[in-house]
């Protein structure tokens, strides 16, 4: 299963070049995944707090312009005992062309501590659902 965000590319997202500019994406794949953890925990308890971003990269498929609309696909795509990492597809949303690709590792951390742990059970029964096997 997936989860998806529409997104309309503003002006001010695009570069001299007339496109999206590659640093864009990371704002919209950071409004997807709290789209994701909002559908799946609308009343955010402490239990879906606590992450930190310990990695992300973005492959860059095709352009995408002022004022089009982008659907994000966003899944789960491994889980771990500590970190789970989304998968997200961008995606034109007129033709479906695929413009982009994404991958965020997410780590269970308590700043308190400073230290990581693991993924509380109801939280990893909720990504379970969204896990994609490739």
């Amino acid at each position: 299963m997936s989860h998806e965000t529409e997104v309309w590319v503003r002006f001010c997202e695009t570069d001299a070049a007339g496109h999206v500019n590659n640093t864009s994406y990371f704002i919209y794949l950071e409004e997807a995944r709290g789209k994701f953890f909002e559908a799946i925990q609308p009343n955010r308890s402490e239990v879906f707090e606590g992450f930190i971003i310990a990695s992300t990269k973005c492959d860059f498929v095709s352009q995408a312009y002022f004022k089009q609309r982008l659907i994000i696909s966003t899944s789960i795509s491994r889980i771990g005992s500590k970190s789970f990492s989304f998968h997200h597809a961008i995606k034109a949303a007129e033709t479906s062309e695929l413009v982009a690709t994404a991958e965020a590792t997410i780590v269970c951390f308590n700043y308190e501590k400073q230290k990581t742990e693991e993924i509380p059970s109801t939280l990893r029964e909720v990504l379970e659902g969204y896990l994609v096997m490739n």
